[in-house]
């Protein structure tokens, strides 16, 4: 028999969950079906023969399959340290360090780097592993409106004369909005006020900059970033990330990074899958043209057809529709339709910004394009013809 404990707190998860879903937020599993338009693959690198064989070669050859311990214990191998001087290279910086997932190297930067007595700027706009390093790490925050460089220097400038270390967080590609940051006139900002940039290069790694290094790197200031943070997991078709800076912040993290300290490592065959598919991706210029062509084709389609697809530049296209409802129906409507497609609501964008996400991959074919463009204006006609159109 339950004890009262477990009884009450049944009930009241539940009762969050009934009201989650009242709501139209109710999360749930389920698998992809159709055409993918809800995948971070951009380059499709994740089905690539030369990358499939490459890993069955590496499981094949390596001594164990589990990490077995923290890298500081009997998790370490050389072929972690040959990767991390692969990918520091790549990203244009002194070192690297290999963290199990973006949202844990996001998480170890900020609370291994911040104290309570530092100011950060961070993007309205960030992402969720950004925001919560900032709360975890203690330190005080000034939150800028997205992408807005006046608010930014205004916030600079009224903390001009505070006597602690700045720092400006911000992403390259934004992962819900599909804009990029103006990190070139960022880094501008912080050095005429003496602070430090971090950017999150994660939906900009293997898709953006020459042979994929980032857009730090194809604005030239890369060297002068505080860190980098590129991900393996999307165009790399892999897991993991890598916090990319000055040799003397590897050794800090290594030292002061509790994710890093007490998370079991990643097994070795994992730096040989991230270690090729970086090399393969640095061959991909076709797939790259290709798709950030389709991407743009979308964007175009859909806005000529009066739909708000916001300041997207890149692979990642928005469509906003305001309400939870809306979103939610064109989802299923369009799953209807064989699209995989998944309704992006609060808290994951702002009150009353829900969307639809459309994650362009270089395998989508022309006439699905098309295609989804018609199915968009087909669901506004039957099922919600009270969507805004949104005005050129």
């Amino acid at each position: 028999m339950p004890s009262n404990f477990q009884e009450v707190l049944r009930r009241e998860l539940e009762a969050g969950l009934r009201e989650l879903e009242a709501r139209n937020r109710l999360r749930a599993l389920s698998e992809i079906r159709g055409v993918n338009l809800c995948s971070n693959d951009y380059l499709e690198l994740s089905r690539h023969p030369a990358l499939k064989d490459a890993v069955l070669r590496a499981v094949r050859k390596t001594q164990r399959v589990g990490g077995t311990g923290s890298r500081l214990l009997s998790g370490h191998a050389t072929v972690w340290e040959k990767l991390e001087e692969e990918f520091a290279q790549f990203a244009g910086t002194e070192a690297a360090l290999y963290f199990g997932s973006g949202y844990t190297a996001n998480l170890s930067l900020l609370t291994a780097l911040l104290k309570k007595e530092d100011l950060v700027f961070s993007d309205a706009l960030n992402h969720a592993s950004l925001i919560d390093g900032i709360r975890l790490s203690g330190a005080r925050k000034i939150i800028y409106a997205h992408l807005d460089l006046n608010g930014l220097e205004a916030g600079l400038r009224n903390h001009a004369l505070e006597r602690c270390r700045k720092l400006i967080v911000t992403e390259s590609v934004f992962s819900m909005e599909g804009d990029v940051a103006p990190v070139t006139e960022i880094f501008a900002l912080a050095e005429r006020y003496g602070a430090g940039v971090i950017v999150d290069e994660a939906h900009a790694t293997g898709v953006h900059g020459p042979t994929g290094r980032g857009i730090a790197v194809k604005d030239g200031i890369v060297q002068h970033l505080a860190a980098a943070v590129h991900t393996c997991g999307k165009a790399l078709a892999s897991a993991g990330a890598f916090v990319c800076g000055s040799a003397i912040l590897k050794e800090h993290l290594i030292n002061h990074a509790r994710p890093f300290i007490f998370s079991t490592a990643m097994p070795p065959y994992m730096a040989e899958q991230i270690g090729a598919a970086l090399r393969i991706s640095q061959t991909m210029d076709g797939e790259r043209e290709k798709l950030l062509g389709l991407a743009k084709r979308l964007a175009a389609g859909l806005r000529s057809h009066g739909w708000d697809t916001g300041r997207s530049t890149t692979q990642i296209v928005p469509v906003m529709l305001g309400e939870d409802e809306q979103a939610v129906s064109a989802a299923k409507f369009l799953q209807s339709k064989g699209y995989a497609v998944r309704a992006v609501r609060p808290p994951t964008v702002p009150q009353g910004s829900a969307r639809l996400r459309f994650s362009v991959t270089c395998g989508i074919a022309d006439d699905e394009i098309v295609d989804l463009e018609n199915c968009m204006n087909l669901w506004r006609k039957e099922a919600c013809p009270t969507v805004a159109v949104a005005r050129a």
